[in-house]
């Protein structure tokens, strides 16, 4: 007896809808966008959460106002009457919009880590030390990469790849597919996502900052009591050795304070898309 895929095809819309959805994760979300993970292990990756999504908007969701109920409305709605062309192409790029922003607020910790740890490279004079960083495909100060290392396994071990993904399956219940349109409230969740990251930026080298300041300040009164030294060969080394105690110091405070933002900003995109 043949095999017919003619009772699945209405299903084929709405499905790509939902693989379009999770597949903007996989291309700005930490360690889902990785460099190193080849394209075809996301792409295969972004099929099997697709096929384990998609039934589960098809079960019913009981009354009118209940969680998910609008969503699962909308595709009935998609599998009965299908989509135009150019509905798909607006319904594809809504859909990738949600997975890109929800992988772009949990990245924003993360690169205010790097902006940190790069201007610490600086100041300490290690910027032209440069290594190839395969997880970014480009290359990275020595701090800047320990510090994007040290901030991915703590992203890792406190489970926010498990939080954002709990975050854009969520989203299937209170966003109808095809239905998210980007408005005013997007705009300020950036901002404010942006203005974390610096804060973030800023609490990592801060400390760095305040001790370079003494310390060329220092420098500068030895420079004019004792003439005769060389500064420069004093103060360079002197910088990193200073600079180095201070970072292991403050390791554990700045830990502390990339925890707490990675979980701000993971609840701000949240309640952005209505998941908490």
């Amino acid at each position: 007896m043949p095999v017919s895929f003619a009772p699945l095809l209405p299903h084929v819309p709405a499905f790509a809808l939902v693989l379009f959805r999770l597949t903007g994760i996989f291309m700005v979300g930490p360690v889902f966008a990785s460099q190193s993970i080849p394209a075809r292990i996301k792409i295969f990756l972004a099929l099997g959460l697709s096929f384990c999504v998609y039934p589960m908007l098809l079960e019913p969701t009981g009354m009118a106002g209940a969680p998910g109920y609008e969503a699962a409305q909308g595709v009935r709605e998609i599998i009965v009457s299908g989509l135009s062309l150019w509905t798909l192409v607006f319904a594809v790029g809504s859909e990738l919009m949600i997975g890109v922003v929800i992988g772009f607020g949990a990245s924003l910790p993360i690169f205010g880590v790097q902006v940190g740890a790069r201007v610490i490279d600086q100041q300490m004079g290690l910027g032209l030390a440069q290594v190839f960083n395969p997880e970014i495909g480009d290359n990275s100060g020595i701090l800047d990469q320990i510090y994007f290392i040290m901030a991915m396994m703590i992203f890792l071990v406190l489970g926010g790849h498990r939080v954002m993904m709990e975050v854009l399956v969520g989203t299937f219940r209170t966003v109808p597919l095809g239905g998210y349109v980007p408005d005013g409230h997007l705009l300020d969740l950036v901002i404010g996502l942006s203005t974390s990251m610096l804060d973030l930026a800023m609490r990592v080298a801060g400390p760095l900052l305040c001790l370079i300041f003494l310390e060329t300040v220092a420098m500068g009164f030895v420079a004019r009591t004792v003439p005769q030294m060389n500064i420069l060969s004093i103060g360079f080394p002197l910088r990193i050795v200073v600079g180095s105690a201070i970072l292991v110091a403050s390791v554990q405070t700045e830990a502390e304070v990339f925890t707490r933002m990675m979980g701000d900003a993971l609840n701000q995109v949240g309640r952005y898309f209505g998941v908490y």
